[in-house]
């Protein structure tokens, strides 16, 4: 496993790849791994010939100075972990060489930058499309991989790569869960023993809505979902949607393809994110 720091050295080793029609696959990550990083490299792996991951805690994507800050960035167990997966090649560059100078960024994402997750973190997008255009310069991967959890940030790449016409093909991996059906993030490390068991109430919201779809409406899945989740303490609700997978608008009819749950809630300090695929 080759441990690249500048985006001069990841170019020499990779174009020659590239040249040898040889499939170059990206993983972007901010570290902090676990299960869930994982399993993108091992998907990655059945469709290329080189998988490189990047690990780099991106400063424009953060709208709370202090939520940056506090980053997980255990470094040796995720060296540890990208080896044991058979990762070719890991990216870590600095945030000096990511950002060299002073820059403008603002593209067109479309209506859906500004929903749900947008409406709570405003410019967040902006500054993940940002990171992800400079990886994919950096990389000219023929292939990405991103985990299905992040949902609207899927979509939201997808927009930038239309944007720009880029040649990279953008695949959505399945959510990984704890047993007890808690989506894996790096922001579980923050969670106590009582949030932690807390927490469980999203994935148990998103199951009811799920196992329910055929016989209950929208709307009385919606209400079910939020009272079970105003039912536990610690916590305290941002949103639950039913909502139409391409554009993230409120959806009402159960007939519409594409339709997906998502959830964000704020358990203990931690604010956590998870969506279910309902049809």
């Amino acid at each position: 496993m080759k441990v690249i720091n500048t985006i001069a050295a990841l170019k020499s080793l990779l174009e020659p790849i590239k040249l040898g029609q040889q499939k170059i696959a990206l993983v972007p990550t901010m570290g902090a791994l676990h299960k869930g990083h994982v399993s993108l490299i091992n998907i990655a792996q059945q469709y290329a010939d080189v998988v490189v991951c990047s690990i780099f805690v991106n400063p424009t994507q953060f709208t709370d100075p202090k939520d940056l800050e506090k980053y997980p960035r255990p470094l040796e167990h995720d060296m540890q972990m990208l080896r044991e997966a058979g990762c070719d090649v890991v990216f870590m560059p600095s945030v000096k060489e990511m950002y060299p100078g002073p820059e403008n960024w603002h593209i067109d994402l479309g209506p859906a930058e500004f929903l749900l997750e947008g409406e709570f973190r405003k410019g967040h997008y902006q500054g993940v499309t940002q990171i992800v255009k400079k990886l994919f310069d950096a990389v000219n991967p023929d292939l990405a991989f991103f985990g299905q959890k992040d949902f609207q940030q899927v979509l939201m790449i997808e927009n930038m790569v239309a944007y720009f016409k880029l040649p990279v093909q953008i695949i959505s991996c399945p959510i990984i869960r704890e047993d007890d059906g808690l989506a894996m993030s790096s922001r579980n490390i923050h969670l106590n023993a009582a949030d932690r068991k807390n927490a469980l109430v999203l994935s148990r919201a998103l199951s009811y809505v799920k196992d329910h779809f055929e016989e209950k409406t929208i709307s009385e899945l919606l209400q079910g979902a939020k009272e079970m989740i105003s039912e536990v303490d610690g916590v305290e609700l941002d949103y639950f949607t039913i909502a139409n997978g391409k554009t993230l608008l409120p959806e009402n009819n159960k007939n519409q393809s594409d339709l997906v749950a998502l959830v964000a809630a704020k358990v203990g300090q931690t604010r956590l994110i998870d969506n279910m695929l309902l049809n």
